[in-house]
């Protein structure tokens, strides 16, 4: 089969809403397709029951709708799903669900994106000639979990975070959080509040902040330079939880505004976690060295056994498996931010500058004004 449209956007997660519609606010025709069967698959299925939004509501709004006046501040993920829906009701967004690109390439004769993707259900291939292609496809394509001697005979249960919901059923277990990202630390209080013997490996220097020294910081870099900014956050941060180091969380030397933008690595906003580890209920560990049977042995050749290992170890793109040109080998844009949403002959890329959904927002604004100022109705 064959279909011809304007603009073809992969992926139907927050991103790919967002582009859509952009688009629609200018009239512009659109297909949009999903290879799960959901939209934004990665916050109804693959997200632990307590999350919230870990940035004020003000960061977090898709283009042209806002949350209700009475969401709270810091939105839950169920929450947020039911504003997704809101959002592809009012702007009558109709992906096309179970649809997995398999390639895209650019037809310089034909000045247009030919893309062949598969029907998961019927296993049918239809050809896509779009005169513009947009990669919303995803930074959380796929679970990433490190390599570590051992771990297939790991003698426990080892999930990735995308496969854990709740520490209801972990109680009295002991368990390893491999990760002191946001989704770690999260995971590892509420490991350890549900009555889990939980123990955190802290494999990086991390900033630790409250949500609302964040927001705060957030809020003030619009009026004042980031690293007099990243400077009082960070003392703020010291004063509050003290000389982490003593117990095992070093703070990076690059503040935490600049290393998010810079890394797109983001500082864990604490949800009570470094309490519990003061306290000792969560236990502080090094990087793995292998492991043996249940048994994990650190760097430090301290061993400990585990029932349960957990990888909040994050996710990969895959977007560059099937598109080869703008994407570096890890999936991501090769051109850096604020330039990295723009490719080459009508190609963009969303939600891929690690910016969250602030910067969802942003790129979809830019890649709708940039396709109306060269649009026309001829089609491929």
């Amino acid at each position: 089969m064959e279909e011809h449209t304007i603009v073809l956007i992969v992926g139907a997660g927050p991103a790919g809403l967002a582009t859509a519609a952009c688009l629609a606010q200018f009239s512009i025709p659109y297909v949009i397709m999903e290879r799960e069967d959901c939209s934004a698959s990665l916050w109804r299925n693959r997200a632990y029951d307590r999350l919230k939004l870990h940035l004020g509501k003000e960061f977090c709004e898709l283009p042209h709708m806002s949350y209700p006046a009475d969401a709270p501040t810091y939105i839950p993920k169920d929450q947020f799903v039911k504003y997704l829906d809101s959002y592809i009701e009012r702007f009558d967004i109709q992906p096309k669900y179970n649809i997995a690109i398999k390639s895209c390439t650019y037809d310089e004769g034909k000045e247009c994106w030919i893309s062949l993707a598969c029907d998961a259900v019927t296993s049918r291939v239809v050809m896509y000639k779009s005169k513009f292609l947009v990669v919303a496809s995803g930074e959380n394509s796929a679970a990433n979990i490190p390599v570590i001697p051992g771990l297939h005979d790991f003698a426990g249960e080892a999930i990735h975070s995308s496969l854990y919901k709740s520490g209801t059923a972990y109680s009295g277990k002991n368990v390893l959080v491999v990760g002191c990202g946001n989704s770690g630390m999260e995971i590892a209080y509420d490991l350890a509040t549900h009555g889990a013997n939980t123990s955190i490996v802290v494999r990086s220097q991390v900033h630790v902040m409250t949500k609302e020294i964040i927001r705060f910081g957030m809020t003030l870099v619009q009026h004042t330079p980031v690293n007099a900014v990243d400077d009082l956050l960070v003392r703020m941060s010291k004063f509050l939880f003290g000389d982490l180091s003593k117990h095992g969380i070093v703070t990076p030397e690059t503040g935490p505004l600049l290393l998010k933008e810079k890394t797109g690595r983001s500082a864990v906003t604490d949800v009570g976690t470094v309490g519990l580890i003061k306290k000792g209920t969560i236990k502080v560990l090094g990087n793995i060295s292998k492991i043996n049977g249940n048994v994990v042995e650190f760097e430090d050749k301290k061993e400990s056994s585990f029932d349960i290992i957990v990888f909040a170890t994050g996710y990969k793109s895959l977007a560059n498996t099937w598109l080869k040109s703008m994407l570096n080998n890890d999936g991501l844009p090769k051109k850096e931010f604020p330039n990295h949403w723009k490719g080459a002959n009508g190609l963009y890329c969303a939600g891929l500058a690690r910016r969250g959904l602030a910067g969802i927002a942003i790129d979809a604004k830019n890649i709708a004004n940039d396709i109306l100022s060269s649009y026309d109705m001829h089609r491929c």
